[in-house]
C-alpha cells in the first residue's frame, strides 16, 4: 500500500500510470488513498480525486471499487459538503450510462443481445462449453458479449448509488432522480426481473426508514418536500410496472402508495389521485375483479369532474359512459353464494383491503363494509347523477338490462346498442392522466349480462323450450357457450333449469304460487291492469280540503328552505376558516421547526468540525511519537536477541542497560513532562542503534553468503552421484515395462475383435426385424412430405399475396407523399413570391420617402440659408450705426434737453431702438460696452423685427422636425399670419448662445 504526502501526488501518479497503460495499478493507488485513514477530513482535491476513481471503475467495469470509494466518500462529505457526493455520483451515472449507450450503438442486433432473463446470474455450463468447443463465434454471440456487460455494470451503478442515497435528507432529490432513471432503464429495455428487485430495494429502503427512526440524517416523511418526493417515486414505478404489464408488481405499487397515505395520514393532490385510480382500473379489470374496476372508475369520474376545470363535455360523457358499462359488466349474482365459512372470511377480508385501496377509508365501521355490491353501486351511480352523463346509446342499455322485461325481443334490441357502443371509445383530449377510453372492451361482459337476462326473464314465462329456439334468440354466443353461462348461473341460484340433451329442449323449473317471481310478475301484472283501467276511466278530481288549509305551506317552505341554504353557506365558510387557520398554524410551526433545525445543525456541524480538527492534530502527533518509539524499541529487542543467541555481546549503548533504555521509552517516551534533553538523548540513542544494526546486518549478510556457497558446492556432489547410480536402474525398469505393455496390447486387441464380431451379428438380426416396417416407414414419409408440400404451397401463397398488398400500400403511401411535397413546394415558392413583392413594394416606399425628406431638406436649407443672409444685412447696418453713434455720442449729448438726473436714461420713443448702455445705469452712460461683449448672452444686440421665431437655448443650428415649425407640427404655408413666423408658439433651436464675434 503506497502512502503519498498530498493527496495531490497521489492523483499525479495515476495519471502517470494511466499514460502508461497501467489503468489497474492507477485505480487501486486511488483506492488505498481514498480507503487509507489519513485523508478523513474533506478537501477540494479530494473531489477530483473521486473524479478520476470513478472514470476508472467506470472505464474498468469495478463495481465493487466504486462502491467501496463512494461509502468512504460519503463519510467525508457527509457532514461538511453533501454537495460534494452528489457531483460525484451525478458523473458515475453519467459515465455509465454513457458507456452503455456507446456499447448499444455498436451492436447491430439488440434484442438479441439483451435476451437475458437475469442480469446478475453467471453463464450457463452449456454456454461455457460451447465458447470453448466452437472456434468462430457467431454475430449474436458477439453482440452478448460486446452490450450485456455493460448493461449489467450499468444495472450495479443504480443499485450503488441507490445503497449509498438511502435514508438520507440531504440528498433525497439525487436519490428520486436515480430511482426514475433506474425505472426508465428498465422501461427502454424490457427488463421485468431488475424491475422486480429495484421495487423490492425501494420497498426495503422505505421499511428500514420506519424501522429504525432514531437515525442521525433520516428523511422526515412529515415535510412536504420530502413526501412529495417519496410520492412521485411510487407513482413512476407504478406507471412502469403497468407499461411492462406486470400487473402483479403494479398491484404491490398501489399498496406502497396507500400505504405511504396512511403513514402520513395526507392525501396527495388531485392530479396524483387520477393517476392512482386510472391504474387501479387497469389492474382490477385484468385481474377480472369487475365490481373493483367499476368502484374505481366511479371515483375517477368524480375526481374530473370536482378537479378539472378544463373538462370537456365530450370527454365527461365518455368517462360517465365507461363508469355505468363497467357497473353493468358486473355479474349479477354473488360468487360467494354457497361457499364456506373460511371462503367467506377471506372474501370478506379481501372487500376490506379493496375498499381500503378504493376510497382511503382509514377506519372503516363495520357496516360499511358490505357496501361494495352491483346494487348499491347502480343505485349510487343514478343518485350521484351519473347515469344522466352517460351517452343516449348507454342509458338506453342500461334502461333495457335493468328495468324491462322483454322476453324475446330483448337480444334483438340489446345487440344493435352494443354495435354502436363497440365503435365509441378513443384518447380524452381534457384529461391527459386517464388513460384512453375503449368502450369495446365491455361487450362481452355485457353479451354476458343480457344472456343471463334473457334466461332469467324467460324461466318466469316458459317450463319448457326446444334448444334450437333458445339459440336463435341469443346470436352472441354458440349453445355451448350459452351453456356454459347457465351453469354458472345454476350454481350460484341466479335462475334454476335444466337441460335435456336427448329430447333436445330446455326445462325450467316450476315455481309456486309463493316464489318470488311469479309473485313480482303477478304484482306487475296487476299494476299494469291499473294503469290501464286508469286511463279508460279516468277518476273525478275532488277538491282538497289540505290545500284550503295549507295556502301558504309553500311560501314557508321556500323559506325554511333559503334559512337552510343560508345556514349551510354559513356553516361551510366557517369550515374554511378553521382550516384556513389550522393550515396557517401549521405552516408556522413548520417553518419555525426548520428554521430551529437548520440553526441546531448549523451549530452541531461547526462543533463536529472544531473536534475533528483537535482530533486529527492529537492523532498526528501521537502517531509521530508511536512510530520512533516502536522503531527504537524494535531495534532494541532485535539487538537484544541476536545478543542471546550468540553469547553475550557487548551492548550497543556502552553504560546504559538494555533494560531501562526499553522501560524509559515504553513509559515515559510520549509524555510532555520529559525535557529537550531527554529528546535530544532519545534522537541520538536512534541514531547510533540504527548504525549499529546495519554494521550487523552487513556482516551477517557475508556470513550467510560464504555458507551458502559451501552448501552449494556440497550439494553439487551429492546428486551427481546420486545419478550415476540410477543410470542402469532407470534402463532395467524400462524394459521391464515394454514387455508387460506389449502382453496386455494384444490381450485388448483380442477382446476387441471379438466384441466387434458379436455387434456386427446383433446388428445383422436388428436389420431384418426392421425390415419389414420398410414399406409403412415409406407411405409415412411420403404422406407427411406431401402434407408438409401442401402446407408449404398455402404459406407462400398467403406471403406472396401478403407482399403484394404491402407492396400497394407502399406505392399509396409513396403516391400520397409525393403529392403533399409538390403543394408544400408550391406552397413555399407561393409565399416566397408574396414575400419578394412585398420587400420590393417596401423597397419602392423607402425610396420614395428618402426622396421627399432630401427635398424637404434642401428646401429648408435654403429658407435658413436666406434667413442667415439677412440677419448678416441687419447685423453690418447695426454696426455701421453703432459706429456713428460711437463718434457722434459727445456732441450729441451735450444738445439733449435737461429733464431727469444726469445719471438717468431718457426713455426711449416708441418703436425707437436704444442701446444696452443707454438703458443701463450712470456707469452705463458713460461708456459704451467693450467689444468682447458685444453679443454675449443674446442682448449684446438688436432683436430682429421678428425676433420670436428665433429663441434662446442651443447653437446656432437648423430647426429640428418637430420644433421648426412648432409644437403643432404644421407647416410655413399653413401659419398663422398673425402670431410667430413658424406658428405654432414653439421657439426655434437658433438661440443667443452662438459663439461671441464673426
Amino acid at each position: 500500500m503506497s502512502t503519498f504526502a498530498k493527496p495531490e501526488n497521489a492523483l499525479k501518479r495515476a495519471e502517470e500510470l494511466i499514460n502508461v497503460g497501467q489503468k489497474q495499478d492507477a485505480l487501486q493507488a486511488l483506492h488505498d488513498l481514498i480507503t487509507s485513514k489519513r485523508y478523513r477530513a474533506w478537501q477540494k482535491p479530494l473531489e477530483r480525486i473521486m473524479f478520476k476513481y470513478v472514470e476508472l471503475c467506470v472505464d474498468l467495469r469495478r463495481g465493487r471499487f466504486a462502491k467501496d470509494g463512494l461509502i468512504q466518500y460519503r463519510i467525508v462529505c457527509q457532514q461538511v459538503n453533501v454537495t460534494s457526493l452528489e457531483e460525484v455520483i451525478k458523473h458515475f451515472m453519467h459515465l455509465s450510462t454513457e458507456k452503455a449507450e456507446q456499447a448499444r450503438s455498436q451492436a447491430q442486433a439488440l434484442e438479441e443481445a439483451l435476451d437475458v432473463d437475469d442480469l446478475e446470474a453467471d453463464k450457463r455450463p452449456e454456454d461455457l462449453m460451447l465458447s470453448y468447443v466452437s472456434g468462430e463465434k457467431g454475430k449474436e454471440r458477439s453482440d452478448r458479449e460486446l452490450v450485456t456487460p455493460w448493461f449489467k455494470f450499468l444495472w450495479e451503478t443504480y443499485r450503488t448509488v441507490l445503497e449509498i442515497l438511502r435514508n438520507n435528507s440531504k440528498l433525497e432529490a439525487l436519490y428520486a432522480m436515480t430511482a426514475h432513471r433506474a425505472f426508465q432503464f428498465c422501461k427502454q429495455y424490457k427488463r421485468t426481473t431488475e424491475f422486480r428487485r429495484l421495487c423490492e430495494i425501494i420497498r426495503n429502503h422505505l421499511a428500514n426508514l420506519n424501522k429504525y427512526r432514531d437515525q442521525r440524517d433520516r428523511p422526515d416523511l412529515s415535510a412536504p418536500e420530502s413526501l412529495q418526493l417519496y410520492l412521485d417515486t411510487r407513482f413512476e414505478q407504478l406507471k412502469v410496472a403497468t407499461e411492462l404489464e406486470l400487473w402483479q408488481e403494479a398491484f404491490r405499487s398501489i399498496e406502497d402508495i396507500h400505504g405511504l397515505m396512511c403513514m402520513v395520514k395526507k392525501t396527495p393532490k388531485a392530479s396524483l389521485m387520477v393517476v392512482y385510480y386510472a391504474k387501479l382500473t387497469e389492474i382490477f379489470w385484468i385481474s377480472s375483479s369487475h365490481l373493483y374496476h367499476a368502484y374505481a372508475w366511479l371515483k375517477l369520474f368524480t375526481l374530473q369532474k370536482s378537479f378539472n376545470k378544463n373538462l370537456s363535455q365530450k370527454d365527461l360523457q365518455m368517462i360517465a359512459s365507461s363508469v355505468v358499462l363497467a357497473a353493468l359488466s358486473v355479474a349479477p349474482y354473488d360468487h360467494t353464494q354457497g361457499a364456506s365459512h373460511l371462503e367467506l372470511e377471506n372474501e370478506k377480508e379481501r372487500n376490506m383491503r379493496m375498499a381500503n385501496l378504493i376510497g382511503f377509508n382509514l377506519d372503516l365501521k363495520p357496516e360499511s363494509r358490505e357496501a361494495l355490491s352491483r346494487s348499491s353501486l347502480l343505485s349510487e351511480l343514478v343518485s350521484k347523477g351519473v347515469m344522466s352523463c352517460a351517452t343516449q346509446e348507454v342509458k338506453d342499455l342500461y334502461h333495457l338490462l335493468e328495468h324491462e322485461f322483454l322476453p324475446l325481443d330483448l337480444t334483438a334490441k340489446v345487440q344493435p346498442l352494443l354495435s354502436k357502443i363497440s365503435k365509441l371509445g378513443g384518447k380524452l383530449t381534457s384529461a391527459s392522466s386517464v388513460p384512453e377510453v375503449h368502450l369495446s372492451q365491455y361487450v362481452p361482459a355485457l353479451e354476458k349480462l343480457a344472456t343471463l337476462r334473457l334466461l332469467q326473464q324467460v324461466s318466469q314465462v316458459y317450463q319448457t323450450m326446444k334448444i334450437e329456439s333458445l339459440s336463435q334468440m341469443i346470436p352472441f354466443f354458440d349453445f355451448s357457450a350459452v351453456e356454459k353461462i347457465s351453469v354458472d348461473a345454476v350454481k350460484h341460484n341466479f335462475i334454476a333449469m335444466k337441460l335435456d340433451h336427448m329430447k333436445h329442449v330446455v326445462l325450467f323449473d316450476t315455481q309456486d304460487l309463493e316464489s318470488d317471481g311469479l309473485r313480482d310478475h303477478l304484482t306487475v301484472f296487476a299494476e299494469s291492469l291499473n294503469k290501464a283501467r286508469a286511463m279508460i276511466y279516468p277518476p273525478t278530481k275532488k277538491s282538497s280540503k289540505l290545500g284550503e288549509i295549507l295556502l301558504g305551506l309553500g311560501e314557508i317552505v321556500d323559506k325554511e328552505h333559503k334559512r337552510l341554504l343560508a345556514r349551510k353557506s354559513i356553516i361551510e365558510k366557517r369550515k374554511e376558516e378553521q382550516e384556513r387557520q389550522l393550515l396557517e398554524m401549521e405552516r408556522e410551526e413548520e417553518s419555525r421547526r426548520l428554521k430551529q433545525q437548520k440553526i441546531t445543525e448549523e451549530a452541531e456541524q461547526k462543533r463536529l468540525a472544531a473536534e475533528y480538527e483537535q482530533r486529527n492534530k492529537q492523532r498526528i502527533l501521537r502517531e509521530i511519537e508511536e512510530r520512533e518509539l516502536e522503531e527504537a524499541q524494535a531495534l532494541l529487542e532485535e539487538h537484544e536477541k541476536r545478543s542471546k543467541r550468540k553469547g553475550g555481546k557487548k551492548p550497543i549503548l556502552e553504560g546504559v542497560s538494555l533494560y531501562l533504555l526499553k522501560f524509559t521509552f515504553q513509559y515515559f517516551g510520549g509524555c510532555a513532562q520529559y525535557d529537550n534533553f531527554i529528546s535530544m538523548q532519545e534522537k541520538v540513542t536512534k541514531q547510533i542503534l540504527m548504525e549499529r544494526a546495519l554494521s550487523e546486518q552487513l556482516r551477517e549478510r557475508q556470513e550467510m553468503e560464504k555458507k551458502l556457497q559451501k552448501l552449494v558446492k556440497t550439494m553439487d556432489y551429492l546428486e551427481r552421484a546420486k545419478r550415476e547410480e540410477a543410470a542402469p536402474l532407470i534402463e532395467a525398469a524400462f524394459q521391464q515395462r515394454l514387455v508387460e505393455e506389449k502382453a496386455l496390447h494384444e490381450h485388448e486387441q483380442q477382446q476387441e475383435i471379438e466384441l466387434s464380431r458379436q455387434r456386427h451379428d446383433g446388428d445383422l438380426r436388428e436389420k431384418n426385424r426392421l425390415s419389414r416396417m420398410l414399406e409403412y416407414k415409406i407411405i409415412f414419409e411420403v404422406r407427411v412430405q406431401s402434407r408438409r408440400e401442401s402446407e408449404f404451397n398455402q404459406r407462400r401463397a398467403e406471403r406472396e399475396e401478403r407482399i403484394n398488398q404491402i407492396v400497394q400500400a407502399r406505392k399509396q403511401e409513396r403516391e400520397a407523399l409525393r403529392k403533399k411535397i409538390f403543394f408544400v413546394r408550391s406552397e413555399e415558392e407561393r409565399l416566397n413570391r408574396l414575400r419578394e413583392e412585398e420587400e420590393a413594394r417596401k423597397h419602392e416606399e423607402a425610396e420614395r420617402r428618402r426622396k421627399e425628406e432630401a427635398e424637404h431638406k434642401a428646401k429648408l436649407d435654403k429658407i435658413a440659408e436666406k434667413q442667415r443672409q439677412r440677419e448678416r444685412e441687419l447685423e453690418e447696418k447695426e454696426r455701421i450705426r453703432r459706429e456713428a453713434l460711437l463718434v457722434d455720442g459727445p456732441s450729441r449729448s451735450s444738445e439733449l434737453p435737461a429733464g431727469p438726473e444726469p445719471g438717468a436714461a431718457a426713455a426711449p420713443a416708441p418703436g425707437k431702438y436704444v442701446p444696452r448702455f443707454r438703458r443701463g445705469g450712470t456707469e452705463g452712460s458713460a461708456q459704451a460696452p467693450p467689444e468682447t461683449d458685444r453679443w454675449g448672452g443674446g442682448s449684446g444686440r438688436p432683436a430682429p423685427p421678428d425676433s420670436d421665431k428665433w429663441s434662446s437655448g442651443s447653437a446656432r443650428q437648423p430647426p429640428s422636425d418637430t420644433d421648426r415649425w412648432g409644437s403643432g407640427g404644421s407647416r410655413p404655408d399653413d401659419r398663422n399670419p398673425s402670431s410667430d413666423r413658424w406658428g405654432g408658439g414653439s421657439k426655434s433651436t437658433w438661440s443667443s448662445s452662438r459663439p461671441r464675434g464673426r
